[in-house]
C-alpha cells in the first residue's frame, strides 16, 4: 500500500513448500474455506453498497507502483504497434488510482483489487493477493476505525467462528478494539520513549539508537532511525498485539507516514492507524495527505533512501501529484482481504484461501 504497504511488508519473507493447488484431494479439503472466502467478500459488498459506496475496478499496470522504500514491484514494457517501448509496472496498491477518482468527484468507493510485490513469500505474504480498500470524503480517519470493526464483525458472522487463532495467539474477532498510540504501545511493550527519538518530529538517530541498544534489539552500524523504529515495531511490538481483543495502533511518527496528514494538533504524529488481529497486521488507513508539494518531497526522500539501500527507484506519478490538487479531505484504508479471510477460517496459511495461489 505505498505506504499502506503497511501489511508488514518490510518483513523478512518466510519460504515454505506448497501443496500442488490443483490436486482433487488438496482442493476438496480447502473448497469449504474458498466457498467461504466468497460469501465474505458478498457481506462486505453489500455492507458497502448499503452505505452508498461505488465499487470500482483500477487498472493494474500503472506508471509508478508506488514509492514506499521498502516495496519492490514487477515491471513490465509495453510495446506500442510503431515499436515504441513505455515502462510500466504491476502496482502494489490501488491507493493513486482511488485517488485519482476522489480527484474526478467520487464521494465514497471501495475496490477488490488484485495487488503484485516482489520478493514477498510465506504464511502471510503472496507476491499476487487482494487489497480491500476504501475511501470516505469529508469525513474523519476515525470513521474508517469503525468501518473495520463493521467488516471484522462480517467476517466473523459469516464464517460462524468469533474467536481466531493464528500461531498460537486468539482474538475475539467482535470484541471492541483498543485504540493505542504509537508511544504507548512503545513504552508498554519495548521500554522506549519513542517521543524522546523524534523531538519536535524530527528523527534523532544517536537517541534512537541509545534507546534500542538498552532493551537489546540489534543495532547495526547502517540502520537509519526507520530501520530501529521498524525493528522494535516488529520485535517486540507487533506480536503483543491482538491477543483477546483487536487493536487499533495509531498516530504513527509523520517520518513513517509518507501519504497521511498530520494530526492538526499535534503535527509531530500522522493520521495513520493499522488494524491488528492475533498479531497480524490486516489494515492500513490515514487520514490522506492532499498538499501535492509536501507529497512530492516525501516521495522523493523515500526514493533516494530506496535507491540507496536497494540500488533502484520507481518514478513519481506525476498524473497522481496533479490530481491531489483536486482532491477533496478523505479517508482511506487498505486490508488484506486475503489475511481477513484466513483468520475467519482458522487456515494456517493465506495461500489456502486464495482459488489459485501463485505457484511458488
Amino acid at each position: 500500500m505505498t505506504d499502506k504497504p503497511g501489511l508488514q511488508a518490510d518483513r523478512p519473507p518466510v519460504e515454505v513448500d506448497l501443496p500442488r493447488w490443483w490436486d482433487p484431494s488438496y482442493h476438496a479439503d480447502r473448497r469449504g474455506i474458498l466457498i467461504t472466502r466468497n460469501r465474505i467478500k458478498s457481506a462486505i459488498r453489500a455492507w458497502f453498497d448499503a452505505r452508498g459506496f461505488v465499487e470500482v475496478d483500477t487498472a493494474c499496470l500503472q506508471v509508478s507502483p508506488g514509492n514506499e522504500t521498502h516495496l519492490h514491484a514487477f515491471s513490465t514494457t509495453y510495446i506500442a504497434e510503431a515499436g515504441r517501448q513505455t515502462p510500466y509496472h504491476l502496482h502494489t496498491s490501488p491507493e493513486f488510482a482511488c485517488k485519482k477518482l476522489l480527484a474526478a468527484g467520487e464521494m465514497r468507493l471501495f475496490t477488490f483489487a488484485p495487488c503484485f510485490r516482489n520478493g514477498e513469500r510465506g504464511r502471510l505474504h503472496s507476491p499476487e493477493f487482494t487489497m480491500l480498500e476504501w475511501y470516505r470524503v469529508g469525513e474523519p480517519y476515525q470513521t474508517l476505525m469503525d468501518d473495520c470493526a463493521a467488516i471484522l464483525a462480517l467476517a466473523a458472522e459469516v464464517a460462524q467462528r468469533d474467536t481466531w487463532t493464528w500461531q498460537g495467539r486468539t482474538c475475539a474477532a467482535t470484541a471492541t478494539a483498543e485504540r493505542l498510540t504509537l508511544a504507548t504501545a512503545f513504552t508498554r511493550y519495548a521500554a522506549v520513549d519513542l517521543a524522546a527519538t523524534t523531538p519536535a518530529g524530527v528523527p534523532d538517530l544517536a537517541a534512537m539508537r541509545q534507546a534500542v541498544d538498552a532493551i537489546g534489539v540489534r543495532v547495526g552500524p547502517d540502520d537509519t532511525w526507520s530501520d530501529l523504529f521498524s525493528r522494535v515495531l516488529a520485535e517486540r511490538v507487533e506480536p503483543r498485539l491482538g491477543t483477546g481483543h483487536p487493536v487499533v495502533l495509531m498516530e504513527y511518527p509523520i517520518n513513517e507516514a509518507a501519504l497521511a496528514r498530520p494530526v492538526k494538533a499535534r503535527p509531530e504524529v500522522a493520521e495513520r492507524f493499522e488494524l491488528y488481529v492475533c498479531g497480524v497486521e490486516l489494515a492500513n488507513a490515514f487520514g490522506e495527505l492532499t498538499d501535492a508539494a509536501e507529497q512530492r518531497r516525501r516521495f522523493e526522500a523515500d526514493m533516494i533512501e530506496k535507491e540507496r539501500l536497494y540500488g533502484r527507484r520507481y518514478p513519481i506519478d506525476e498524473d497522481f501529484i496533479a490530481a491531489l490538487a483536486h482532491m477533496p479531505a478523505a479517508s482511506g484504508a487498505a486490508l488484506g482481504f486475503d489475511r481477513l479471510v484466513m483468520l475467519a477460517t482458522g487456515a494456517p496459511r493465506i495461500d489456502d484461501v486464495m482459488w489459485t495461489p501463485v505457484a511458488s
